[in-house]
């Protein structure tokens, strides 16, 4: 216990945690990001309602405003949809979708732009050059247009039935395919510089295998830039997805995203219903605005060219 005692200490004395303290913004954005995590994470828990069981929902309250305005309800905070549905509930349920979609997009591009970068930058070469120009012919397609071409091809291979259930891991792949670039490019440079390095050649001399060295040696020294992209990577997954969600290829209705319920607030605007889409946006926009404080943080802190 006093070991475990002393490595707090040792965290909290540390420059990073001095850092953090003397950061007001970024404080404020953690603790924003801390609590829309929660609310996601325990959304059965503490929605007000569940929006997706039927048999609670009412059509006769649909589209109530929120409960500060005339006709509002106090059991519906922000209002109801079209449906009947809680707003601050589907809120919650939405963004935890969101942040899985993207944790799992950025875990996805991390692992292919990771490898693929160590690889290239240790055996340069030929090796080098093919990962190098496949991630540029990758770049000159947008995200958009890779979303399209997966959907399309997942719609041709894969059963009617499945296609709603399969949608979810469809989002991530065109994601995650659209991003991993940023990460073989990093981790290539890094890769690179390490190579050279005295401590690599004595494991070489040491006869340890290229594959232990890559793992063991020349990886940790990249985790610091690559967990920066990660971070800032997850802001942009999450805002990609309500993009796509809201272009009708993202997820599903009986999955939605905020981006899911922004598009079908959006239908909505012109007749007057506008809190069905402004709440989740707002919420979009709150959660992609801390991911990008901490993140941004993130990169300063850890770039020894910025202390």
């Amino acid at each position: 216990m006093s070991q475990f005692v002393l490595r707090l200490k040792a965290i909290g004395n540390s420059e990073l945690a001095w850092r953090f303290r003397t950061s007001p913004p970024v404080i404020f954005a953690t603790v924003v990001l801390v609590t829309l995590v929660f609310c996601a994470a325990a959304a059965n828990l503490i929605a007000p309602h569940n929006p997706f069981d039927p048999a609670t929902l009412n059509i006769m309250d649909a589209r109530l405003p929120p409960a500060w305005i005339n006709g509002g309800s106090s059991t519906y905070l922000l209002g109801t949809d079209e449906q009947g549905r809680d707003i601050l509930s589907t809120i919650f349920y939405g963004m935890r979708v969101s942040i899985l979609v993207g944790i799992a997009a950025v875990a996805f591009s991390m692992t292919i732009g990771v490898a693929l970068g160590l690889i290239a930058g240790y055996l340069g070469g030929w090796v080098d050059t093919i990962i190098m120009r496949l991630g540029d012919i990758q770049l000159s397609f947008p995200t958009i247009m890779i979303a399209f071409f997966i959907d399309g091809v997942a719609k041709i291979v894969m059963p009617i039935g499945m296609r709603e259930e399969m949608r979810f891991y469809v989002v991530i792949l065109a994601i995650g395919v659209a991003d991993w670039v940023q990460f073989a490019r990093t981790v290539r440079a890094a890769t690179m510089i390490e190579r050279r390095k005295d401590y690599v050649a004595a494991a070489r001399i040491s006869e340890v295998g290229g594959f232990r060295i890559l793992l063991a040696h020349i990886l940790p020294n990249t985790i610091g830039p690559v967990l920066v992209l990660a971070t800032l990577g997850l802001g942009v997954a999450i805002l990609t997805e309500a993009i796509l969600s809201f272009l009708g290829l993202g997820m599903p209705p009986s999955q939605p995203s905020l981006g899911t319920l922004i598009r079908a607030g959006n239908d909505l605007l012109l007749s007057g219903e506008w809190w069905i889409a402004l709440f989740p946006g707002a919420a979009l926009v709150l959660l992609v605005l801390a991911v990008n404080i901490v993140g941004d943080w993130l990169r300063d802190v850890l770039n020894p060219r910025l202390r």
